[in-house]
């Protein structure tokens, strides 16, 4: 999408957000159909709290190209401000060859410390072994993450947001189908339990992952995918990995702090587990316009600056920021009225205690969407700028010195509330502590975009 001063703010922003809100949206159709087929298919709170920990586990997969990714956004969105396209192109080529080295050796590694893996995370018996048998069945997916995480975003940065939507559209219905068909038993399809659900994600990624690499040969958003420029540019990974390196430290701190605050949980019992797990996925709904607004801030942003204009770039962010905050506050308010009501179409039983237990949870949620708007779309715009060492010291403050601190300290010890007789202590202490740091995190990042140092960073 080229840069056009009089179409204004708002039209590019929604042009760029909407069709990844419409994605993620359809992703997250995924997570819901997995744990509704979770609570009402496969009994007992086992299922549910292995199902918590694979979200995370899907997540950690997603997050090991961000380097690439982070990298490859802030350069390809620069090149295409400044009309350079053959450049932003060989970005592309470059974080697809790194990213090709790294998806070799993730799925070894996923073979080999799976069941480790989840017995770091505090999974106890039965839970344990369905994890491990979900992590064995879906690490050849690993690869076709890898395409197609870098090649949506570099289309996005060169402002095609709308293919890789509709791939994750076609990529949705076929795991959705094939899930729900394995899970259940359909007709002539073997009824497979648990084990249909992986086998639905694998066959749903490496369908989209081929359809991105047919797209990208025959070119989109002025890019397209040429076996002669594979080979490895030093001077192009060098940025590339210049920009994409505290990114990736970031992200990786917060998946590393993550998967510690979800043991942390985890040492509280299956049914806190599960609660967490399905608390956590349900929040997902208040992310979609957080990542979608995230995204066409940081694209913006990118070629705004690339382009010269940085008060345009600021206020295509500020614009981001309160649209996307908007529409989280609001989701925010139907997570603190209507938890019980959300929680129990996924149980299907008002008494189960997971769902009685996550329900609270998502009041507690509730409270920090603002902080969470904030958080996930500045740190966009700055990701974008190529500002991602200070993303990376709001990440690490926040999540270091006060979530998991503050999660030990409230989950196993509790404090009670001075002038009453409530304790928070368990998995409630341990949300409490996740909103201290979103908040932190959400003001620190406030304070340096108005600081305005990141207008001036060279990539």
């Amino acid at each position: 999408m080229p840069l056009d001063d009089s179409r204004g703010t708002i039209r590019p922003m929604m042009q760029l957000a909407l069709p990844v809100f419409v994605s993620q949206s359809l992703i997250l159709i995924v997570g819901y159909t997995d744990w509704w087929l979770t609570g009402h298919y496969l009994t007992g709170s086992a299922p549910k709290a292995a199902m918590g920990l694979m979200a995370y586990y899907m997540w950690m997969l997603q997050s090991l190209f961000s380097v690439f990714q982070i990298g490859a956004t802030a350069l390809v969105a620069r090149f295409t401000g400044a009309r350079q396209h053959r450049r932003a192109e060989r970005v592309l080529h470059q974080a697809l060859v790194a990213g090709f080295a790294l998806s070799c050796v993730a799925t070894l590694a996923s073979s080999y410390v799976g069941d480790s893996f989840v017995h770091l995370m505090q999974l106890e018996d039965e839970a344990a072994v369905l994890a491990a048998q979900y992590i064995w069945i879906v690490t050849p997916v690993i690869p076709a993450i890898m395409v197609l995480s870098i090649g949506s975003s570099c289309l996005s940065a060169a402002g095609d947001t709308v293919t890789g939507a509709l791939i994750s559209a076609l990529a949705v219905v076929i795991n959705v189908l094939v899930g729900a068909s394995l899970v259940i038993g359909w007709g002539p399809i073997p009824q497979l339990g648990w084990r249909g659900l992986p086998i639905g994600t694998l066959t749903a990624e490496w369908t989209a992952a081929l359809i991105m690499c047919c797209t990208l040969i025959r070119g989109r958003a002025g890019m397209r995918l040429r076996l002669r420029q594979m080979r490895p540019h030093a001077t192009t990974m060098r940025r590339l990995l210049r920009i994409g390196i505290p990114g990736g430290i970031d992200i990786a701190t917060m998946l590393g702090c993550q998967l510690g605050y979800f043991a942390i949980i985890g040492t509280l019992g299956t049914v806190a587990t599960a609660a967490h797990g399905l608390g956590v996925q349900v929040e997902a709904l208040a992310y979609l316009p957080g990542h979608a607004f995230s995204i066409a801030a940081s694209t913006l942003t990118g070629q705004y600056l690339g382009a010269g204009k940085p008060q345009q770039a600021t206020r295509c962010a500020l614009t981001c920021c309160l649209a996307g905050g908007s529409f989280m506050t609001f989701v925010g308010l139907g997570f603190f009225f209507k938890s019980d009501q959300i929680t129990f179409f996924f149980t299907g039983n008002s008494d189960d205690p997971a769902g009685v237990l996550a329900a609270q949870l998502l009041q507690i949620a509730a409270v920090s969407m603002p902080f969470l708007a904030t958080m996930m779309i500045l740190s966009g715009a700055l990701r974008g700028a190529g500002d991602t060492r200070w993303t990376l010291i709001t990440t690490g403050l926040g999540l270091i010195l006060v979530r998991i601190p503050c999660a030990c300290w409230l989950a196993w010890y509790g404090v009670r509330v001075p002038g009453t007789d409530w304790v928070v202590a368990g998995v409630i202490g341990a949300w409490v502590a996740m909103v201290a740091d979103v908040a932190v995190r959400g003001l620190l990042l406030l304070g340096r975009f108005y600081h305005g140092g990141w207008r001036t960073i060279k990539v």
